[in-house]
């Protein structure tokens, strides 16, 4: 099967430090390649892929200084994959929306898989105007703010099997991972870990939208003796990182879509403690992989019995559930049915309503 991967610009495919999105399509496009398709991924020149790579700018956006309209080279991307459209049995794009007015229109099956979050209420009347773009959920706990989308199929995300290995947990920290920012709730894992008597280890970004957070409520937090901040890691540090931890903190503020850290905790071998929030409950399984908390307390006391759980079975899991491979087969199965000859009804194709009136006869 021809098949193209549309990823953002912002990032390389994987990225050079922290970036979800990226990563999932590097993991996907390699294992994809590995399966036998050939692959052509629309990304950054300092990209490393398995696939063909189409190099539309030559760096990631956040690592070139010189861009300072970063739309500019998000239109080059759209219209040389319209141009080359006719090449491919499938595109896939992970724009979210920025693709849904081309893609509709270039005669080849497309799918868009949603990377975000779907609460804002913009999203509302978007959806009922594009009500026949196929769209992926990567957890079943995304759909819930819109549930008016034309889901095809929830894929969770995976990681190379290969990847990471499994560790020991001897370091005996509890540790975050991440980006400081208010919805992944690093306040909340200083307090848990202090809590439990533990040392909490940060690794962790800071993006220039969060700074002032970072310095008014986190910045005080970290002079204290049981927290250590050692900045953002890359894919490399990863391994020992998590390897070594005695838990991972998931503390999340928010409906993470699915929380890519919760997997690569696993592929480590290392046990998660995540509050009961998004796809939380649907990626961790209580008392195996983790533990899953309602509250700073009982997160607290799960850490305090984190040695219980078996770090063989974690990994077991995961191999069982979020692999790349495993993840790739789901799409490919997606991709044909996809391609495969579909009646559709022309009432759903010439739906006049404006999409906010419809967007108020939901609310």
């Amino acid at each position: 099967m021809r098949i193209a991967q549309i990823a953002p610009l912002t990032e390389a495919v994987p990225p050079k430090l922290y970036g979800g999105t990226e990563r999932v399509v590097a993991y996907l496009s390699d294992a994809l390649v590995e399966l036998g398709h050939e692959v052509t991924l629309f990304a950054s020149g300092d990209s490393l892929t398995k696939a063909k790579l189409e190099a539309i700018w030559p760096r990631a956006l956040r690592l070139d200084p010189s861009v300072r309209d970063h739309m500019a080279p998000l239109f080059m991307l759209m219209e040389v994959m319209a141009r080359r459209a006719g090449e491919f049995d499938v595109i896939h794009s992970h724009l979210d929306y920025f693709g849904y007015p081309l893609l509709g229109r270039l005669g080849v099956p497309s799918v868009t898989t949603l990377h975000g979050r779907l609460d804002m209420p913009e999203l509302q009347p978007l959806y009922h105007l594009y009500n026949e773009v196929p769209v992926v959920s990567i957890s079943d706990a995304q759909r819930v703010p819109l549930p008016h989308a034309n889901y095809v199929a929830t894929v969770h995300h995976g990681l190379p099997q290969d990847l990471l290995t499994a560790g020991s947990g001897s370091g005996g920290y509890l540790a975050f991972l991440g980006r400081i920012s208010p919805e992944k709730a690093p306040d909340a894992a200083i307090r848990i870990a202090a809590m439990a008597g533990m040392k909490l280890v940060i690794a962790a970004k800071v993006d220039k939208a969060d700074q002032k957070y970072f310095e008014e409520k986190i910045e005080p937090l970290l002079a204290q003796p049981h927290v250590e901040y050692i900045g953002e890691i890359n894919e490399h540090e990863k391994n020992d990182f998590l390897g070594n931890a005695a838990g991972l903190l998931f503390p999340i503020a928010w409906r993470e879509p699915l929380g890519l850290v919760i997997i690569e905790a696993m592929a480590c071998g290392t046990p998660v403690i995540a509050f009961r929030n998004g796809s939380v409950p649907e990626v961790l399984e209580n008392n195996v992989t983790g533990y899953v908390a309602d509250s700073e307390v009982a997160a607290a006391k799960a850490a305090e019995r984190i040695g219980q759980l078996d770090r063989k079975r974690i990994r077991a899991e995961f191999e069982r559930r979020f692999t790349a491979h495993r993840m790739a087969e789901n799409y490919v199965k997606l991709y044909g049915d996809l391609s495969a000859p579909q009646q559709r009804p022309a009432a759903a194709r010439h739906d006049r309503v404006t999409p906010f009136a419809a967007a108020a006869r939901v609310a």
